[in-house]
C-alpha cells in the first residue's frame, strides 16, 4: 500500500539507478489510475495515434525532405496575428507538418491551414509548466474547440524534481483526457533535469497516454541535445514519439536529431532549415 498525500500516491524515496525509477514510477502509475475517475485500474491510457513524417530517414536526400518532421514555430510573446498568419502560410507552402503557436492564436491558424496537410497545435501551461492542472486541462479543451489538434503540454517540472511523481502523472493524465482524440506531447524541460528525472518524466508520459515526449520549451536554460534525444527514444521504444526542440537552426541540425531518434522536430527556423541556410533564431 503507498504512502498519500493530498489524496494520490507519493514516495518521496532517493534515486540514483535508472531502473529503480522504472520500478517506483510504474508502480505509482498503477496507484495513480486506480484512485482517477474514469480510469480502470492496471490498464495504461491508450495514447492517441503518433502522427509522424511518411519520409524514412535514410531516405532523406534534400532539405526540402525534412518538412513533414517539422513543427513550425512561433511562441513569442510580442507575435502579432499577422506574424502568426505569416507563419501558418509558410506552413502551407514548404509542406510543414504543424504550426505551434499559443492557444490564443489557434482559430488564425487552424483557419489559415484549413485543407492543407500542415494542422494547428497549441501550447498548454507554457512556459514555466506550473499552472493549476485544472488551468491546463480547461486550456487544452478551450485549445481544441478553437481548432488545435496537438497539445503541447509542459510538465511540472518542480513536482517531478521533487519526486511527486504522482502529481505529475495526474497532471498530464488529465491533460491528456481533455484533449481526446488528439495528441498530446509533454515537454520535459531537459536543461533543467538530470538524467534520472529525464527518465523519470518519460516514463510518467508513457504512462500517462502521452503521445510524445519533448525536450524544451526553447525558453529555459538549453535546448534539444542528442543525447537527450537518444536516451527518450530508449526509454519510452518506438511506439511513442520523441520531439527535439530548441536551438534547431540548420539542416545539419535536424539531420542529427532525426538520427538520434526524433521523428518531430520544434523550430522557428523552419524555412532557413529546409532551405539549406542557417538562423539565429533561439528556438
Amino acid at each position: 500500500m503507498l504512502p498519500e498525500r493530498a489524496g494520490v500516491g507519493y514516495i518521496p524515496l532517493p534515486m540514483s539507478e535508472a531502473q529503480d525509477i522504472q520500478r517506483v514510477v510504474e508502480e505509482i502509475a498503477d496507484h495513480v489510475r486506480r484512485s482517477m475517475p474514469g480510469l480502470r485500474a492496471g490498464n495504461p491510457l491508450p495514447p492517441s495515434p503518433v502522427r509522424t513524417a511518411s519520409i524514412a530517414p535514410g531516405s532523406i536526400r534534400d532539405n526540402a525532405d525534412l518538412a513533414p518532421y517539422i513543427d513550425h514555430t512561433l511562441l513569442k510573446p510580442e507575435a502579432t496575428r499577422e506574424d502568426v498568419a505569416r507563419v501558418a502560410r509558410e506552413a502551407v507552402e514548404h509542406g510543414f507538418a504543424t504550426v505551434c503557436v499559443n492557444s490564443s492564436h489557434v482559430a488564425t491558424v487552424a483557419g489559415i491551414l484549413a485543407g492543407s496537410r500542415s494542422v494547428p497545435i497549441a501550447v498548454v501551461g507554457f512556459p514555466l509548466g506550473a499552472a493549476l492542472t485544472s488551468a491546463k486541462a480547461f486550456e487544452a479543451r478551450e485549445a481544441i474547440h478553437a481548432g488545435a489538434r496537438e497539445i503541447d503540454m509542459v510538465i511540472h517540472v518542480g513536482a517531478l524534481k521533487a519526486r511527486d511523481y504522482a502529481l505529475v502523472l495526474s497532471d498530464i493524465a488529465q491533460v491528456v483526457e481533455a484533449s481526446r482524440p488528439w495528441p498530446v506531447k509533454v515537454i520535459l524541460e531537459t536543461s533543467l533535469l538530470s538524467q534520472d528525472e529525464k527518465i523519470a518524466g518519460c516514463v510518467l508520459s508513457k504512462a500517462a497516454g502521452a503521445a510524445f515526449v519533448k525536450t524544451s520549451t526553447g525558453f529555459s536554460t538549453g535546448g534539444a541535445t542528442v543525447e537527450d534525444i537518444s536516451l527518450m527514444r530508449r526509454v519510452v521504444g518506438e511506439d511513442v514519439g520523441v520531439k527535439a526542440s530548441g536551438g534547431i537552426r540548420s539542416a545539419e541540425d535536424a539531420l542529427k536529431m532525426i538520427q538520434a531518434g526524433a521523428n518531430r522536430l520544434g523550430a522557428s527556423a523552419s524555412v532557413a532549415i529546409v532551405t539549406g541556410q542557417r538562423s539565429t533564431a533561439k528556438y
